[in-house]
């Protein structure tokens, strides 16, 4: 290997494990999963006799601010279980995003509310718990990014959310649910900082595989907001979007340079809207299909 010239390492063959994250190859594909540091979780949360659920919080839920004294032995039983998951959200689990993230807003001080929603995760990971994130080698897919964000949707915060994802050989490399740092005054503001978050990762992501060697095209970003695609390419401050934070308007200089392309996709069809909200079950399987994760028949 040209490797080995430059740098003292040794060949340990194909790898089957990195980080608690079991690797499989199957053909040309590769196959992710955590399943049995999901079980692991499950066992230390108590909830390995527990009913499975759907989705990961219900349809419409949001958490609500803690009022009362803090409970230390409830906040640390909270941290304890929203740490797990966090692990296990980041290294394979994208459709866990945004309900991980949304509950540990609440790490500080949390309710009995908060502890019961997030094992009500651990019951959605109990039915999920043989899941594999899948890269196709033998796909023609590319590299494509898909972004979102919540419009009003949430009574508990005047922050929105902003969700996107990076995806490759049909399986997500990059995925990011979080709040938006600044209020959004329109949808189309929203959408517009939501598409800047994005294209920096996407410009990190095309800087790293330019290093290895890799000479990409404009990289396509879908979006489900025609305003704010038309404001990224559109060079001319608008009396609407003038008082928008100067670091968002770099998503115009990586258009007007060819590094990205924007395309509109249509808010139903949008994956990305599984990152920004809880949706109702039948909404979440479909999203979550397009993801890249991959279910044995006869998980829900």
């Amino acid at each position: 290997m040209p490797s080995k010239r430059k740098w003292e390492c040794r060949d340990l063959g194909e790898p089957n494990e990195f980080l608690r994250m079991r690797i499989t190859h199957k053909g040309h594909a590769i196959h992710l999963d955590q399943c049995a540091y999901l079980q692991k979780v499950v066992e230390h949360c108590g909830m390995l006799n527990a009913k499975s659920a759907s989705t990961p919080l219900p349809a419409g839920y949001y958490a609500a601010k803690n009022t009362e004294p803090v409970d230390a032995d409830l906040r640390s039983r909270f941290q304890m279980v929203i740490g797990s998951l966090l692990y296990l959200m980041l290294g394979t689990r994208p459709d866990i995003d945004f309900a991980v993230t949304h509950l540990s807003r609440h790490a500080a001080n949390p309710s009995q509310d908060h502890l019961n929603k997030a094992l009500y995760i651990c019951r959605y990971l109990i039915g999920t718990s043989t899941y594999s994130l899948v890269y196709n080698g033998g796909s023609s897919a590319g590299l494509i990014a898909c972004t979102d964000s919540d419009w009003g949707s949430d009574p508990t915060s005047c922050l929105l959310q902003t969700g996107f994802y990076l995806k490759l050989a049909d399986g997500l490399i990059s995925w990011t649910s979080r709040a938006q740092k600044t209020i959004a005054y329109s949808s189309t503001e929203a959408e517009y900082m939501a598409l800047s978050d994005c294209t920096r990762q996407v410009t990190w992501i095309r800087s790293l595989l330019g290093e290895l060697g890799y000479k990409l095209k404009a990289i396509p970003i879908c979006s489900d907001n025609q305003g704010s695609i038309f404001m990224a390419s559109n060079t001319v401050t608008e009396p609407c979007s003038k008082h928008i934070d100067i670091h968002y308007h770099g998503i115009c200089e990586s258009v007007a340079k060819g590094n990205v392309e924007l395309f509109f996709i249509d808010g139903a069809e949008n994956p990305t809207d599984l990152l920004t909200k809880n949706l109702p079950r039948e909404k979440f399987a479909k999203f979550r299909a397009q993801l890249g994760l991959q279910f044995p028949s006869g998980s829900i």
